[in-house]
């Protein structure tokens, strides 16, 4: 690929770099869509079921919504128009913070730890079908230490 607009210092990928770095965008995808498709047989979606996932493993099964959404990487309006949908559900409930009033609380239910642990297995079992076994043991590991580089790099 040239582009004639490119600023001298533009440091364009190499041919085994671009087609990488396009697999991995291809592969997300497709896993993404498998997963979420899987979630679809519970009335879920990737969001939601990460959501539940968050919360149940909380302390007292609840979180601010500010740390939820930092926790499942959503922007809080996004996680807002979420949560109220699964709230309507009956799978989340919001309390005010009764310390700090502006404080809100996102609360996993009872439906909602129903819903979750009714998830679970087949959730695990696709993840495990389209990534965990999909992948030689060495490139698993490979892609691990890639995705706590891109995790470092993204605090720093």
């Amino acid at each position: 690929m040239t582009l004639t607009a490119a600023p001298p210092t533009t440091r364009w990928l190499s041919d085994d770099q671009q087609r990488v770095w396009r697999g991995w965008l291809l592969g997300s995808a497709i896993l993404n869509e498998r997963l979420d498709a899987q979630l679809r047989e519970h009335d879920l979606d990737l969001a939601e079921y990460e959501i539940l996932v968050t919360l149940s493993e909380s302390d007292d099964r609840q979180l601010r919504m500010a740390e939820l959404a930092d926790a499942v990487h959503q922007s809080r309006s996004r996680l807002t128009h979420t949560v109220t949908r699964m709230e309507k559900r009956g799978l989340i409930e919001r309390t005010t913070c009764p310390v700090d009033r502006r404080g809100v609380w996102a609360n996993l239910t009872g439906a909602g730890q129903q819903l979750l642990e009714e998830a679970a297995p087949s959730h695990v079992e696709c993840v495990r079908r389209n990534f965990v076994d999909a992948v030689d043991p060495d490139d698993y590991a490979a892609v691990g230490r890639a995705m706590d580089a891109i995790l470092r790099a993204s605090q720093a």
